[in-house]
């Protein structure tokens, strides 16, 4: 900062020529642009905490002239530039009580609360995103997930908009480990995407994409908790029985690949044939572009064993692993049917995975 330049005498010096004198009205619309290039000065000379407070005196000015918008838009550069200093402090690793956060916190409602009640309902839920958002980069995400939250309930006109507030909410949900609160706003999405962007049965444009992601994460979460089938939501079992059974009918939903239908019966009917999943089950990056999960398996019924399997959860098949096999007593049949060369009963011997067929790694791997 300037040594020389006064910033605080220009400060009070506007301040001053805003109080009510007898028989003089002040200039507000003056004051309110004087304040504004006195923040801008504070902007050029990267003292945003100063700049900020300087658009926090200027919304107050807006206010008196009955101006909501010029008010939400000072009130908004004054949250950013809180939220400037405040990642300014933790690059530069600064003690501080995050006063410029809690600050920047005030200011977005301030101006949310505006937006509102100026039914600007669109502009209000774009600073709930914008304040979510920001509260992930912290590392903040109990808090960002009402933010989302708020956002979703606004633009609830806007399908579309909608759930991609609500995808917020489930990942935040998610990073808290919040998993049956994900799963139930993932349960939401989906009833909100058949109700908008179906017809016939069949989900269009965008909506499908949604629906498949909302299945993918669904299913993992239903095979990560478990319920008890007295405590499983009725849609939660229907969505496991097009799963669990293998059936004669195509049950593969139109927003589904057969490749990523028959991956995720797979799973499901190798975790209900009592094929144990480690406690170490890696499902924390669920969603759209991320959709693998690492396994680790075993039979207990016979002395096939899974290690370290991962199912890329994707239009194209991945499975890097291979499985240790101990022959049973009827040798020939078990490995004419994996592949591999016949060898003496009790023997052992390494077999890859992509030449057993698909549903071999996962169920029916085991001979009584």
């Amino acid at each position: 900062m300037d040594r020389e330049a006064d910033y605080l005498g220009r400060y009070r010096s506007i301040s001053n020529k805003l109080k009510k004198r007898f028989l003089k009205k002040p200039n507000v619309a003056e004051g309110s642009e004087q304040f504004g290039l006195l923040a801008k000065a504070f902007q050029h000379e990267e003292c945003p905490q100063y700049a900020a407070f300087c658009c926090l005196a200027q919304a107050r000015c807006e206010h008196t002239l009955a101006n909501a918008a010029g008010e939400a838009q000072s009130l908004t550069v004054a949250a950013r530039s809180f939220i400037t200093a405040e990642f300014s402090n933790q690059d530069l690793g600064c003690a501080s009580f995050e006063e410029h956060l809690g600050a920047a916190i005030s200011c977005y409602g301030h101006a949310i609360r505006v937006h509102t009640e100026n039914k600007q309902t669109a502009l209000a839920a774009t600073l709930c995103i914008e304040l979510g958002n920001t509260l992930k980069r912290l590392k903040r995400p109990d808090q960002a997930v009402g933010y989302f939250q708020k956002a979703a309930q606004l633009q609830y006109q806007s399908p579309l908009a909608c759930l991609s507030a609500m995808k917020e909410v489930s990942s935040c949900k998610l990073d808290t480990k919040d998993y049956e609160g994900a799963l139930s706003v993932l349960t939401e999405m989906t009833f909100i995407a058949q109700d908008k962007g179906t017809v016939n049965g069949k989900a269009l444009g965008a909506y499908s994409e949604v629906l498949a992601t909302c299945e993918v994460s669904r299913v993992l979460l239903l095979m990560l908790l478990q319920p008890s089938p007295q405590k499983m939501r009725p849609e939660h079992a229907e969505t496991l029985e097009k799963y669990a059974w293998q059936s004669t009918e195509d049950n593969t939903p139109d927003f589904l690949t057969d490749d990523l239908f028959l991956l995720l019966q797979s799973l499901v009917v190798s975790i209900l044939q009592n094929i144990y999943i480690s406690d170490s089950l890696n499902i924390a990056c669920i969603s759209a572009d991320v959709n693998c999960i690492y396994v680790q398996a075993s039979v207990t019924q016979e002395t096939v064993t899974i290690r370290n399997t991962m199912f890329n959860l994707s239009a194209s098949i991945t499975i890097c692993s291979k499985v240790w096999v101990t022959l049973p007593s009827h040798d020939r049949a078990y490995s004419e049917w994996v592949g591999v060369h016949r060898v003496p009963s009790g023997c052992h011997t390494w077999v890859d995975v992509h030449r057993l067929p698909l549903l071999s790694t996962c169920t029916c791997i085991y001979y009584s």
